[in-house]
């Protein structure tokens, strides 16, 4: 374990405890052996002077829902320790009842909900207090004589602390143990089958007693030869329809929708490919902790996808059935990872912040397991007691504040001509509605134009069928499936009479304007019809009803595209696919609409630019954004109910009308 301490950037922080405390939390936080996404938790005791004039002590101790590796000073929360302190000295307390009390005795409203481990934290009688849930440690202590193994390695001078669960109960359990501890030869404290703490009055050395406990258990880990030794040879077999008839499947037992994604590294090939696979995937999590993450097990996956789907929810079932206690509710019975020889894992979240949360817990996971198993056994905690972590009063109190998931949560969206005006509009708005969107455009720089981890930029040359399968694929790859396309891509050739066009105009727009989009039908549609509420959404243009002179190219193509809309809209309504047309016009700014371009046309019809961006009957400008907006509203359930419909998006257009 790598020490992070640096002198010189610490020294900043030495005349402000909480700003240490900020800094070492971090170091912590950068470690992903040591902490995942919100696991651990940090604290410092300071003294106070409140708005009466007196000195309190209080405790900042992470608040809930950050992570250690970016929290502020904001994420601490301030508690009083004499009412942390009393609390511990209560025989019971419900955990519901000490959230509340812990935030009675917080003294900023504005401040987040206290770890349930504060009461913990205050009875540890140092400044400085860490807690990590560090891979070598559990892995150690997750064995049959996990124990004995954890006493081996670190003697007398660190406390372990048998498994009891998180909040007021592991609190208690610990005050009623350190009666009578020495608190100053303590080192360190173990919590078996879950993680171990530091303390000390300096924040420097609470953090090097974390490094070197850790290392001590890494250490330990090597003697016995319990190393993961990955070979790079391992690969994993691909199948993407597969891949979407999975998420779908996942999707409807979960009730909502999901994204998801194949692990295909040696790393998870490789343990997939175990003989015993079945058998220790099948025995719990690394720690209580994850399962609010993972569930307990993984699905595991082995000729039928969907039979697997169906198993693993009627198993969960089961699971609720034999531990359940009055009026709680069971959750819902779908995966959140699944292991399958030969293919390594597959991942199951919401949106792509929680597949990412999912798939690092998986990586230490299948890690720690093998590491387990290599010292004697992998050995979890007993069904009952995950049971009661997954069903933990607090988790149950959130399910009656759950809100209605934003609009296009765990909805894949593909986007061409995604670069600039209409597409590059339609990919923000969808992201800001929280869809994973695939921006396809032939423009290079589609690859980092947008900075979200939401939106995957792909540069391909929507004319060429290769390219637009491997857009498609590559999509289909990174998210799990595809809902809906919203086929844009397009340009606006020179104006050129029919008797003077030249042959590489007429070509190039139908090439662009019409061929592209059958292309991208082609290989969407087997997608979209393992889809979830599929959709198609066609930009077309004013010109299809209401043609100029000097713009046959574009105002034939765009037809024929409509008419190629119109057509999918009967063959695909069997398979549940919408398909509608947007129709807009005279948006001015997109790419074409050079300040030049827009000055010759309003001198032309004898106006102001400004007048003539507003040349409807309406009087109004429309944006790349307004036709956005529309497109997600086709996209949504407001259009369920219809297909094959055009709309225009243009203000009022009298030649329309």
């Amino acid at each position: 374990m790598n020490n992070l301490w640096n002198d010189q950037e610490a020294a900043g922080f030495k005349s402000d405890p909480l700003k240490l405390r900020v800094y070492t939390s971090r170091l912590l936080g950068r470690e992903p052996d040591l902490v995942l996404h919100g696991g651990g938790n940090t604290s410092v005791k300071v003294r106070e002077t409140n708005a009466f004039g007196e000195e309190e002590e209080l405790l900042y101790v992470k608040g809930s829902g950050w992570d250690l590796a970016s929290i502020e000073a904001g994420g601490f929360a301030p508690v009083k320790m004499d009412a942390l302190l009393k609390m511990a000295r209560l025989k019971e307390l419900s955990d519901a009842k000490m959230v509340s009390l812990q935030r009675a005795a917080m003294t900023d409203p504005s401040a987040p909900n206290p770890s349930v481990e504060a009461i913990l934290h205050a009875i540890i009688p140092f400044q400085f207090v860490d807690h990590t849930h560090a891979d070598a440690v559990v892995a150690v202590s997750n064995t049959p004589d996990g124990e004995k193994r954890i006493r081996e390695i670190y003697g007398p001078n660190v406390l372990v602390v048998p498994y009891v669960m998180p909040g007021f109960i592991l609190a208690r359990k610990v005050f009623e143990m350190t009666r009578d501890l020495d608190w100053a030869r303590a080192e360190g404290m173990v919590l078996l089958h879950h993680g171990i703490f530091t303390f000390d009055n300096d924040a420097k050395a609470s953090y090097e007693k974390m490094i070197r406990l850790v290392s001590k258990a890494e250490d330990y880990l090597k003697t016995h030869s319990a190393v993961v030794a990955v070979s790079a040879n391992a690969r994993a077999k691909e199948d993407l329809p597969e891949l979407a008839r999975l998420r779908r499947a996942v999707a409807r037992k979960r009730g909502t929708a999901v994204l998801a994604s194949q692990i295909a590294r040696p790393d998870h090939v490789q343990f997939s490919n175990l003989p015993h696979m079945e058998k220790i995937a099948a025995r719990g999590c690394l720690t209580p902790d994850h399962i609010i993450r993972t569930k307990r097990v993984p699905m595991i996956i082995k000729d039928d996808p969907l039979k697997a789907v169906e198993s693993f929810a009627g198993e969960y079932q089961k699971y609720f059935d034999r531990n359940h206690k009055p009026g709680q509710v069971c959750l819902d019975p779908a995966p959140r990872w699944a292991v399958a020889p030969e293919r390594g894992s597959f991942i199951f979240g919401a949106d792509v912040k929680e597949l990412r949360v999912i798939s690092d817990i998986t990586d230490h996971t299948i890690r720690a397991v093998q590491q387990a198993e290599m010292l004697g056994e992998w050995k979890a905690l007993p069904e009952k007691d995950l049971f009661e972590m997954e069903y933990w009063e607090l988790e149950q109190a959130k399910l009656k504040k759950a809100q209605s998931p934003p609009l296009f949560q765990g909805k894949v969206v593909m986007v061409t001509g995604a670069a600039s005006g209409i597409g590059k509009a339609c990919v923000e708005e969808f992201a800001r509605l929280c869809a994973a969107v695939s921006a396809v455009d032939m423009d290079p720089k589609i690859s980092s134009l947008f900075k979200k981890d939401t939106v995957l930029g792909i540069a391909a040359d929507l004319t060429d069928p290769a390219q637009v399968k491997a857009a498609v694929e590559e999509t289909v790859r990174n998210f799990g499936g595809l809902d809906i396309v919203v086929s844009n891509a397009g340009i606006f050739p020179p104006s050129e009479t029919i008797a003077g066009m030249k042959p590489e105009t007429w070509e190039k727009s139908l090439r662009v304007n019409l061929t592209s989009h059958q292309y991208l039908l082609t290989e969407a549609v087997p997608y979209l019809k393992e889809g979830l509420e599929p959709a198609v959404i066609v930009v077309g243009s004013k010109n299809v009803p209401a043609p100029g002179p000097g713009v046959s190219a574009y105002s034939v193509a765009k037809a024929g595209l409509t008419q190629l809309a119109r057509v999918a809209a009967l063959e695909l309504a069997a398979s549940g696919i919408r398909v509608n047309i947007v129709h807009p016009n005279q948006v001015f700014d997109t790419a074409i609409w050079t300040p030049e371009v827009l000055e010759k046309r309003a001198k032309h019809y004898g106006t102001t630019v400004e007048e003539y961006k507003k040349s409807n009957l309406l009087k109004t400008e429309i944006t790349s954004f307004d036709v956005a907006r529309l497109v997600c509203v086709m996209a949504g359930p407001v259009f369920a109910k219809t297909t094959g419909a055009q709309i225009p998006i243009d203000g009022g257009n009298d030649r329309v009308i």
